[in-house]
């Protein structure tokens, strides 16, 4: 009986649905964190009776047809790359990108990874770096002897030091923005890299025409509703314990007829 694969299939839909949800969930208080949905579609039908097929010589002709589905598919796991809310926390490093682009971090294997994550530190070299400790671009070093650390919403990264009055500029933060950037591949660590989806990345100066200007002192926080998500949850629950009634519905069948050819 093809509605005991059909549901079958259902099950294995929802159950995707539900891991996608968790994930946004556990990832509620992940700095820049950009929530994903699941995406499906139906997959292809037979038809008992094809729409538009000739039913006599005069040309008379099927006006709807018989198909029966074959279930569903995942078509995608999309992710949403809206703004998250911006929280103060009044640390001096931590940045917050208001508007579009993404901070440019040096992975270990030289490669470039993008994040919205401003959380940022000092090694003890006095480079800027993330909270793993990978180089945040443009070499920034900040004197061991600075008093303060400023940094501007067009990315100017300014210090001051003992003996001196001004300020001195001594980096610039950049950022990256893409055609596509739902195409980009999250790879952990808040971290996403550039692929074929997503274009090559476009980088200028925060504050440019395009791009988002940056707030020290504050960190973008997760794009994630905890109600949007536990009523998704609940309905893709339901909707698994639908699929699964109609297995259950389906083996009850197949039992009764088993029962008539005995």
């Amino acid at each position: 009986m093809r509605a005991l694969h059909t549901a079958a299939l259902g099950m294995m839909a929802q159950e995707l649905n539900v891991e996608v949800i968790s994930n946004n969930i556990a990832n509620m208080r992940t700095n820049g964190f950009k929530k994903q949905r699941a995406d499906f579609q139906d997959l292809i039908y037979q038809d008992e009776r094809r729409v538009g097929s000739s039913t006599s010589d005069a040309g008379t002709i099927v006006p709807a047809g018989v198909q029966v589905g074959g279930g569903v598919k995942a078509a995608g796991t999309p992710r949403i790359m809206s703004q998250g809310n911006v929280v103060m926390t009044e640390k001096e490093l931590d940045v917050s990108i208001r508007g579009e682009g993404y901070f440019q971090i040096q992975r270990p294997d030289g490669t470039i990874g993008y994040t919205r994550d401003g959380a940022f530190e000092l090694n003890a070299d006095g480079v800027l770096v993330t909270q793993n400790g990978m180089f945040v671009d443009g070499n920034i070093t900040v004197p061991q002897d600075a008093t303060s650390i400023s940094i501007s919403a067009s990315g100017a990264v300014e210090v001051t030091v003992p003996g001196q009055n001004n300020s001195q500029q001594i980096g610039q933060l950049q950022l990256a923005r893409f055609v596509n950037k739902s195409g980009l591949q999250a790879v952990g660590d808040n971290l996403f890299l550039e692929t074929n989806a997503s274009g090559a990345p476009q980088v200028n100066d925060p504050n440019s025409e395009g791009y988002g200007n940056l707030l020290q002192g504050f960190i973008e926080s997760a794009n994630v509703s905890p109600v949007t998500e536990l009523s998704d949850l609940i309905a893709a629950q339901r909707a698994y314990e639908m699929n699964a009634r109609v297995v259950s519905s389906s083996d009850e069948m197949l039992s009764s007829t088993a029962g008539m050819m005995r």
